[in-house]
């Protein structure tokens, strides 16, 4: 960045960020605003000389980033690639934490896909050193929290097309979908509920990945982080690579018969969620870019309800979404288009 850029850059930095920097010894670094995600949170890259650091603020009363503390140093202290918390001000929003780098495991695999197996097979295998352990310190992910995701869709999707539905069908089927999973995550794993191709940074190694935005974890279901990163939002994973590593995390992991179906069910409700909040995300937030993302998570949405054990909230698709929602060939699956 030029002299001139770097000032720019440097004015957008948030309110009280100077005396944060002064006190970790970070002042006068260099400043350059990075791209933000779907939250409130912001961040910004840091360089001093030849080291660089990350300063994320999560402002309150709406941010708080004592979970994503909590989260980093549980997962670092338990061998997993978490960033290194330099310093903190909690009840300010700012964290300046270490700095993984510009590769991203999506950006790198559109740069070269001929590695996309090997990279994989090492994100499946984070996950199964993940599950190994004993669960951290987090709260169960409960049914009441299943429900509360899946609503999501009904609260945000189904207005923005207009669409009369019937809520408590839409309940009922996912308490008789989710009961049978509920019993068999138990004891739990740690959930990072966000694990997929732009959460994870290559440091110089396609062995080396670092994990990003985990500040939501849950006890739950192994299957669930695997859904995250095998039907992946924004990014297409050939479906035979998708069923080669649910395989191999099978096999590795000595799963039940279960699993897969299981995989299934939390494909399901997880798609009808991120349908829900990238509806929300547009309508409330003004951020109509997600829109491009719901054909693709509509369409892996559409293949798990084939699966027998969503039998229930795929009647209740079949009663309640009008198939020319749902056809490929109308140019419609999963669009909005009410104002």
């Amino acid at each position: 960045m030029t002299p001139s850029e770097t000032a720019v850059a440097a004015s957008q930095l948030p309110e009280a960020a100077d005396s944060f920097l002064v006190a970790a010894g970070w002042a006068d670094a260099a400043v350059e605003p990075i791209p933000g995600d779907a939250s409130a949170r912001r961040y910004f890259r840091l360089r001093k000389s030849d080291q660089t650091a990350m300063l994320m603020h999560a402002p309150p009363p709406g941010e708080d980033p004592e979970p994503f503390l909590r989260a980093a140093r549980w997962l670092d202290a338990n061998g997993l690639r978490a960033p290194e918390i330099y310093a903190e001000d909690s009840a300010k929003g700012f964290v300046l934490l270490q700095d993984f780098g510009e590769v991203r495991m999506r950006e790198y695999l559109d740069a070269w896909p001929q590695d996309e197996r090997e990279v994989y097979t090492h994100a499946v295998g984070a996950l199964l050193q993940l599950h190994r352990l004993p669960a951290g310190p987090f709260t169960l992910y409960s049914l009441a929290e299943y429900q509360r995701e899946a609503r999501l869709f009904v609260e945000w999707y189904c207005p923005a097309q207009g669409l009369s539905v019937d809520l408590a069908g839409w309940t009922q089927a996912w308490e008789q979908v989710l009961g049978p999973l509920l019993s068999r995550q138990r004891p739990g794993v740690t959930v990072l509920r966000d694990y997929h191709a732009e959460n994870i940074m290559l440091e110089g190694g396609l062995d080396r990945q670092g994990l990003l935005d985990f500040q939501d974890a849950l006890v739950g279901h192994a299957a669930y982080d695997l859904v995250s990163l095998l039907q992946d939002a924004r990014r297409d994973v050939d479906p035979a690579l998708e069923e080669e590593m649910l395989a191999h995390y099978i096999a590795a992991s000595g799963a039940d018969r279960h699993f897969a179906e299981d995989y299934a069910r939390l494909g399901a409700q997880r798609n009808a969620k991120i349908v829900g909040i990238f509806v929300r995300l547009w309508r409330r937030d003004g951020k109509p870019r997600y829109l491009d993302y719901i054909p693709r998570v509509w369409s892996l949405l559409e293949r798990d309800l084939a699966h027998p054990a969503l039998a229930p909230v795929a009647g209740w698709f079949d009663a309640n979404i009008p198939a020319e929602l749902r056809d490929p060939a109308s140019g419609r699956l999963g669009g909005v288009f009410a104002a």
